[in-house]
């Protein structure tokens, strides 16, 4: 069966990706990081995120496979990427389809 946790800019599921086509899986969760592209990202913020998606699924270990785990792990990752935007790692991407600023206002810089 298919679980799995979708926020604004996460998506879990519980399955894998084979020739583009979403096949369930109760060993694999593959997550899906800015699916609208709201962000402007760099390598090393998304190796930032995989890293802390890594150690949040290391640490619900021997838990079930519950959509409220799931939910709780996609919680906690949209919560990392506030993190990395109010810290400038990240930046909303100006040209998407729907700016919304949906992670709060932009930070500008104004000359002293």
């Amino acid at each position: 069966m298919l679980l799995k946790s979708t926020t604004r800019h996460i998506h879990i599921l519980t399955a894998e990706l084979q020739d583009n086509e979403i096949i369930p899986s109760e060993e694999k969760l593959t997550i899906d990081i800015d699916p609208d592209n709201e962000f402007n990202w760099n390598d090393e913020a998304l190796q930032q995120v995989y890293r802390k998606f890594d150690e949040l699924v290391a640490a619900s270990e021997g838990e079930d496979l519950t959509e409220y785990n799931l939910r709780r792990i996609g919680s906690d990752l949209e919560h990392f990427v506030r993190s990395l935007l109010q810290s400038g790692q990240i930046s909303y991407n100006l040209g998407t389809r729907a700016v919304n600023y949906s992670m709060g206002l932009p930070r500008v810089e104004t000359p002293s």
